[in-house]
């Protein structure tokens, strides 16, 4: 596997209703486990993936709010569902409708993180899409990375505010 990152190619793949992309990590987002559909979009080995940060598969366009807002929810404890567009190691992407739990020991710990995703329907998508637009423009129009984080972090909270949702109810409603 390439080490540089690929550009996105336009190409969108797609998985079927009744597939389900597994994947678990340790609680540094390190892959432990990816099932053959994660691989396959991936255009992954699982000898490539295994040990790699699962944000190996992120595409560009993804704004960082939401992945920010996922591992702070996750951490705490929580699960979390959510939109997300991936990128294969080629540069094609697919979409999936995310549930990230995390994964406890016996003494109530986290330990890792468990990932399914689904196929999406595509109505969702383009909304999820159209969302993901603006908090991605939101975070490039700041001066640095993080200006640009805490940016979309706070237009994301205005959005949900105005809605009266939290986040997952918010997800439910695209």
């Amino acid at each position: 596997m390439s080490t540089a990152r690929a550009r996105p190619s336009g190409v969108e793949r797609f998985f079927g209703e009744d597939e389900i992309i597994v994947t678990k990590t340790d609680l540094k987002g390190r892959l432990t486990y990816a099932n053959p559909l994660f691989l396959s979009l991936a255009g992954l080995s699982e000898a490539e993936a295994l040990g790699q940060p699962h944000n190996i598969i992120r595409h560009p366009e993804m704004p960082r709010c939401i992945f920010k807002l996922l591992w702070d929810t996750i951490a705490a404890g929580n699960e979390l569902f959510a939109y997300v567009c991936n990128m294969a190691v080629n540069g094609d992407h697919y979409w999936v409708l995310a549930h990230v739990t995390p994964t406890f020991d016996g003494n109530g710990g986290i330990v890792g993180y468990h990932s399914n995703r689904r196929k999406p329907r595509r109505e969702s998508v383009e909304r999820a899409t159209a969302l993901y637009r603006e908090l991605l423009a939101e975070e490039r129009r700041q001066g640095d990375g993080s200006a640009g984080l805490r940016a979309s972090c706070a237009l994301l909270e205005r959005k949900l505010a105005a809605t009266g949702q939290q986040y997952d109810e918010f997800v439910f409603s695209l």
